[in-house]
């Protein structure tokens, strides 16, 4: 009898497993699938057992077969294959196919099935063929696989694959080598490294994959040799089959022993070679790995870092490629061929290992099993009563285990999501560098001159004390001078003058202008104003010195330039944002080229030439920075905004980068990690939404997970952008030797964005551990609160909503020209958010405004504070109220269930009973109505017992008495 147990999760069990077989002539009594020296019905396991019967059953009809759920956890289910019995006297198989669970959680719940003798169509369906053919060739066939998953009847020892892994490695790095030719390589070098995928020295390309590929496909024919060879040794000393070996232990005779070899030898078997062919096989892989060896070491003396990086390539690629391409090609082909051609319903590679095809020959012992018949009553086995589950029981074991299963579910995502969320943290903020706000508070100092009154550039208000900055702080930092000793700048060439940062080709100052235009309303006062800078007004003429028509040659090309009009794709820059609005990429644009005299003298001339007049509406001035010393970049912008209204208004930004992917390995290791998590989570958010379909968006979690995932995935491809750039960038400072302009405003803008999609990580990742603490019953109240108050929380907002935009209003007109804070509806907004949290300065309000001042701040605070906030508090009490009184305890249960189980484990609590518990379950769960009839049933029995037994005891003491 060889029981054939699945290969999926928890297919093993640890439950005893009984059975009756049921044939034409006798049945079987209660029997137990057990061993007394090895666990059996492991998973993928293969279990061969000798049964012997008082006399012949027959031909077989069905076997019943169950398990008592006795195994702890999942160890209690079992996935049962397909069972094959033998009948040694007439050598008659039966099958019996099941593919089902054995499990109170799993499929239909049962465990105890009737499984009737497979027919011959039933063993010929291709997909049973196909599964018992795959399942074999996996766990034999497959090289790699098989190290790990031999079956224990193949004679294919481990150490033998082993060696034969080993060679195939060795001849497909000998191929690979052997492939590569240097005259060949060299003229395809040129072709091939436009396609090429680099990470960091090393190059990947399509055709090294493909020479893995195809060399693996070569090297296959000498490792199916070897495989060959070792698979066809015949044992050097006679082994009897396991059936024999049982047999041997009741005193089979010798010469029926003898007449089953002479069957056996007459019988034909597979070709098979002598035992002695091991030493050719061996000596087959000693000669392999020699020439491999030999070649590797004689062509790779030749070969450069360069060919020796791609040879590596190929041979990974080969390695992979025969782990998940050829061997599992080879075996699903022979399996689906065999099962579409070849389909031999007898046909099972280890079942015919562990039954022997040969007659048994039993004559011998037919006597000695008719005399047990005989004296059946004193030498037959006892009848064994095992008392199976009834449905009740099977549904009390079905909760608990639903529970046990739901604990280990909790205690699964909350470990696994801890793991994540501080693997997101270590990615994310091993990307923000410790050095960065030092690097922006020197610059700021450094640039802004912020100690110096004349000097400062936060505080410039109007166009001269702008060109003083310019001439008087700003270009002096520009350049190198002497150190403080005197000094001159050795080798410094190209870096500012604080001497560590080195600048990136050339400063450049744009200036943005509008038309000029006619007023809409002619007055005496002016017939011509200038408007505000937008898109539709930005003039885009170019000029000569002095903004004038005519043609002048007499000043520097630098000069000319900076009347001359560029567009945004000849300048490669990008829209600006200010405080005050939009800045196109185009512009007048003036160049911080040359030495220190030539741009005081340049800057001198733009002044007397008036290149900041009227109709200047922004002059932004850009450079790049590069400090070697903490690796990082920075681009600095200084804008000045020159109103209609007069006024100049200014401000910085200082934004370092760094273009480097990994910092580290361990960086580099927690990215895979964080990636492989985030495959995990699209796999199992996909299968949610085929299951739940549309129900899916309305849960509040599902967007969670798909903020997680989209922004995990947008911050993988803008990391690989700025890799690229950071190569561009490189290559085109190598080439020019840092002498070429770069700016870096687009490059600041996708570092943004990827700060704002880390932080957005960050917040998900974060908010989500809110869903693991749902056992905390005041948090499960919180959201129940808020899911009970939703739609009248949304009323209550809309109608906030419109009370506070007529404040808005109210306060912004009233004082648009007064407060500050009120120059703009934002700051309005923001001063009455201020307001509503009792968070404000009524001295401000007052000053404005003696009398609608304090009016308006007393109606806002008793309408918006006092009415607004006590309704919305009225509104979360009472639903508060409703959730406490609607509160699920499931959450609860389950949380009370893991404590005890905790409480088990570390001994602080009696261990439950499983029978107790089996009882809770079953008062717990059972419906009193329904059992009332039961109970009054054995009431009734109870009456009749006594009243039988006191009757009989009145007779006896008649008959005493008589």
């Amino acid at each position: 009898m060889i029981v054939f147990t699945g290969q999926r999760r928890d297919a093993g069990t640890k439950s005893n497993v009984h059975f009756v077989i049921h044939g034409d002539e006798n049945d079987t009594h209660i029997r137990t699938l057990a061993d007394p020296h090895r666990r059996v019905l492991q998973r993928g396991g293969v279990d061969a057992f000798l049964m012997s019967v008082p006399k012949s059953l027959g031909p077989l009809n069905c076997i019943r077969i169950w398990h008592d759920n006795s195994g702890k956890g999942s160890s209690s289910s079992w996935f049962l294959k397909y069972i094959i019995i033998r009948d040694l006297q007439t050598m008659q198989k039966f099958h019996f196919i099941c593919q089902r669970w054995f499990a109170v959680e799993k499929d239909d719940g049962k465990i105890e099935r009737a499984l009737p003798v497979a027919s011959e169509l039933e063993k010929n369906q291709f997909s049973f063929v196909l599964t018992k053919r795959t399942y074999h060739s996996v766990s034999d066939g497959h090289l790699w696989f098989s190290i790990f998953s031999r079956p224990p009847s193949s004679q294919f020892t481990r150490v033998q694959r082993c060696t034969c892994c080993f060679v195939l490695l060795l001849v497909s790095m000998f191929l690979n080598i052997m492939y590569y030719n240097l005259s060949s390589e060299a003229k395809s070098a040129k072709s091939t490294n436009t396609s090429n995928l680099s990470f960091g020295s090393l190059y990947i390309t399509p055709q090294q994959i493909i020479i893995g590929i195809v060399v693996e496909f070569f090297a296959l024919i000498p490792s199916l040799l070897l495989i060959q060879l070792f698979r066809r040794l015949r044992p050097r000393r006679k082994q009897l089959s396991p059936i024999r070996q049982a047999l041997s232990k009741v005193n089979a005779p010798l010469q029926n022993e003898k007449k089953s070899r002479r069957r056996a030898r007459s019988k034909k078997s597979p070709f098979t070679l002598p035992w002695w062919f091991i030493f050719v096989a061996y000596g087959l892989c000693i000669i392999f790995v020699g020439i491999s060896i030999i070649f590797i070491i004689a062509r790779g003396i030749e070969f450069g870092d360069e060919k020796t990086q791609k040879w590596l390539a190929s041979i990974v690629s080969s390695f992979f490629s025969s782990i998940l391409l050829t061997q599992p090609l080879k075996i699903i082909s022979l399996a689906i061929f065999f099962a579409c051609f070849c389909r031999k319903s007898n046909y099972d590679a280890e079942a015919n290992e562990l039954l022997d095809d040969t007659q048994i020959g039993l004559d011998a012992d037919e006597e000695y099993l008719h005399a047990m018949e005989k004296d059946s009553f004193s030498t037959r086995r006892p009848m064994i009563h095992i008392d199976r589950l009834n449905k009740t029981e099977v549904l009390e074991a079905r909760e608990y285990r639903l529970q046990e299963i739901e604990m280990w579910s909790v205690i699964r995502q909350i470990s696994l999501y801890i793991c994540f969320i501080s693997v997101l943290y270590v990615v994310i903020y091993s990307n923000r560098s410790t050095s960065a706000f030092y690097q922006v508070n020197h610059l700021r100092k450094y640039f802004l001159n912020s100690r110096h009154e004349d000097l400062d550039f936060t505080k410039i208000s109007t166009i001269d004390q702008y060109w003083n900055w310019l001439n008087n702080s700003f270009i002096s930092n520009l350049r190198a001078q002497e150190w403080y000793n005197g000094d001159p700048p050795r080798n410094l060439t190209g870096f500012i003058d604080d001497k560590s940062n080195r600048l990136i080709g050339w400063a450049t100052m744009r200036q943005l202008r509008v038309k000029s235009t006619l007023c809409p309303k002619q007055t005496a006062i002016s017939s011509v104003c200038e408007e505000d800078y937008n898109q539709f007004h930005a003039d885009q003429l170019s000029y000569v010195p002095g903004w004038k028509d005519y043609t002048s040659n007499n000043y520097t090309a630098f000069i000319r330039q900076a009347f001359t009009y560029q567009s945004g794709a000849v300048l490669e820059t990008y829209t600006y944002v200010g405080d005050h609005a939009s800045y196109g990429s185009g512009g007048y644009v003036y160049e911080f080229r040359g030495r220190l005299s030539d741009l005081q003298s340049n800057l001198s001339q733009l002044h007397e030439l008036s290149w900041i007049d009227n109709r200047t509406r922004a002059v932004i001035i850009q450079l790049t920075l590069y400090n070697p010393n903490v690796q990082l970049f920075t681009a600095v912008t200084f804008l000045a905004e020159f109103l209609s209204s007069s006024g100049v208004f200014t401000s910085a930004r200082f934004e370092p980068l760094s273009f480097y992917a990994f910092t580290s390995a361990y960086q580099l290791v927690c990215t895979i990690v964080y990636m492989l998590f985030i495959f995990y989570f699209v796999w199992i958010e996909i299968r949610l939404l085929i299951q739940m379909r549309w129900q899916y968006f309305r849960r509040f979690w599902s967007y969670v997970e798909i903020g997680i995932i989209v922004c995990s995935w947008t911050s993988v491809g803008i990391y690989i952008w700025r890799y690229k750039e950071s190569q561009r960038i490189g290559q085109l400072f190598k080439d020019s030797n840092g002498y070429v302009y770069i700016n870096l405003q687009l490059a600041a803008y996708v570092n943004d964005v990827l700060t704002f999609l880390f932080a957005f990580c960050c917040f998900f990742g974060t908010i989500k551990l809110v869903k693991f603490c749902r056992f905390s019953q005041r948090l499960c109240l919180f959201i129940e609160t808020l899911r009970y108050a939703g739609k009248q929380l949304i009323s209550f907002t809309m109608m906030f909503s419109i009370v506070f935009l007529s404040f808005l209003c109210l306060f912004y007109l009233l004082f648009v020209s007064k407060l500050l804070r009120c120059s703009s509806l934002l700051g309005t907004a923001q001063m009455l958010f201020e307001m509503t949290l009792m968070n404000f300065d009524a001295t401000g309000i007052r000053d404005a405004d003696a009398f609608l001042g304090p009016l308006c701040f007393t109606v806002f605070i008793f309408v918006v504070v006092f009415v607004c906030m006590s309704m919305f508090l009225s509104i979360i009490n009472e639903n508060f109220v409703r959730a406490r009184n609607n509160m699920d305890g499931k959450n609860e249960e389950i949380f009370s269930f893991m404590l005890s189980t905790f409480q088990r484990w570390i001994y602080s609590k009696k261990p439950v009973d499983r029978e107790v518990l089996k009882d809770r379950l079953g008062m717990r769960y059972s419906d009193q109505m329904n059992s009332f009839s039961d109970r009054v049933d054995n009431l009734l029995k109870v009456i009749d017992r006594i009243y039988i037994s006191q009757i009989q005891d009145a007779s006896t003491v008649k008959e005493m008495n008589i």
